[in-house]
């Protein structure tokens, strides 16, 4: 439904996850029973979540262990893991940072060149795990380093920016820009590709061949795209958006390619209401920046927070009060959704009565805004329960 923003000017309206709420269905299941896998390409994953390709998200180690507990970890390959050799130094030197000067000195640390002997040692790391590799190139930069990557072991490709389309226009002769579709046919493995937030984007990137599209243009916590470029659209509208696209595509080559909600995720019930949109998968960052083995230090920050002239994105405090396994799989301390992440959307799709994803993405919404105010004065008056969601993350970011 349109409205009217001005003369001449209408709108959709678009919605976030705390606009909406996931009904109950008139059956109800044992969780024990629901079935959370997925798969792309020829890999089988238990858990329907990736680990954002930040660098205070995931190093070799956290690929590893998220890995063995049945996730999928994506390692930025222009990070500080490739332009470093001690990467952990300056991991430190970031954490220290004064607020007012954070940016800048990202800055300058990530003007370092990346350096292609590193883009192998990393991934030779990760593989010595025994786990599936999955690492992120931008497209500026991916034709220059993916064939050193595929020959080190990589086993998926995310070619990933904050928008990437099908159809990138560029006068200058010496950038040519990259066609994804024929780059997507020729790498011989899986390729992500993303973000996008529409239905006729994301159905332009599926035509490239890609085996999972990225959906989400800001809404992570450490992104500030929303407000320096002014564009983006709400989480649970554009996933259902591109998961439309996703039926037509598949109607279209009886193709099914994966959709991936990326970011705007703080705690089981986004998890579950990401899903219920239409996603088959996750993938997340500022929740596993929460953990004890994060390379974050405390801290979090998006792929474009350094960027050279224009950064979108800030450092962000994060609260390390869990294991990455106790955020994944549980057990929870808290009360507020931050912990068991796969507990919540389990118990959330057993509760409803849904079986596995693909029913699950099926589940009746209602537009719902009083879902996180109705009957929980006292939870927000004392800071506790869905009162707390953030409290934390502000005092250590202030």
């Amino acid at each position: 439904m349109e409205v009217e923003i001005g003369r001449g000017k209408k709108a959709r309206r678009a919605y976030g996850f705390d606009d909406i709420a996931i009904v109950p269905s008139r059956r109800t299941r044992d969780p024990d029973d629901v079935d959370i896998s997925w798969t792309l390409g020829p890999y089988r994953f238990e858990l329907p979540l990736l680990a954002s390709a930040m660098d205070g998200v995931v190093s070799p180690d956290t690929a590893a262990a998220l890995g063995a507990l049945g996730g999928l970890a994506v390692l930025n390959l222009e990070g500080i893991w490739t332009r470093y050799e001690d990467a952990d130094e300056q991991l430190e030197r970031i954490a220290s940072l004064p607020k007012e000067i954070a940016t800048r000195e990202m800055q300058r640390i990530y003007s370092e060149p990346v350096k292609p002997h590193l883009i192998e040692q990393r991934i030779r790391e990760i593989k010595a795990h025994g786990v599936v590799v999955a690492a992120s190139l931008t497209p500026q930069r991916v034709r220059t380093h993916y064939e050193l990557a595929l020959e080190a072991g990589l086993d998926i490709l995310v070619v990933q920016g904050t928008v990437v389309s099908a159809e990138h226009v560029s006068t200058d002769e010496s950038r040519p820009p990259l066609n994804l579709k024929e780059f997507a046919g020729e790498v011989g493995v899986p390729v992500i590709v993303g973000g996008c937030a529409s239905y006729h984007t994301g159905l332009h990137l599926m035509r490239t061949g890609a085996a999972g599209v990225l959906v989400g243009v800001g809404p992570g916590a450490a992104c500030t795209t929303r407000g320096v470029l002014g564009i983006g659209v709400p989480q649970a509208t554009a996933i259902a958006d591109v998961a439309a696209a996703r039926s037509q595509h598949m109607l279209e080559t009886g193709e099914y390619v994966r959709v991936i909600a990326d970011g705007g995720m703080r705690n089981g019930g986004d998890v579950s209401k990401a899903i219920a949109c239409g996603a088959d998968a996750v993938m997340v960052g500022s929740p596993l920046a929460n953990a004890y083995e994060a390379p974050g230090r405390g801290y979090h920050w998006g792929m474009a927070t350094f960027h050279a002239s224009l950064p979108r994105g800030a450092r962000v405090g994060t609260t390390q009060n869990g294991t990455l396994e106790e955020i994944l799989v549980g057990p929870a301390r808290e009360n507020d959704g931050v912990f068991n992440l796969m507990g919540a959307l389990r118990t959330s799709m057993a509760t409803c009565g849904y079986k596995d994803l693909a029913e699950f993405n099926r589940a009746e919404l209602l537009v719902a805004p009083a879902l996180q105010t109705e009957g929980k004065q006292l939870q927000r008056d004392q800071a506790v329960g869905m009162g707390s969601n953030g409290k934390a993350v502000e005092l250590v970011a202030d």
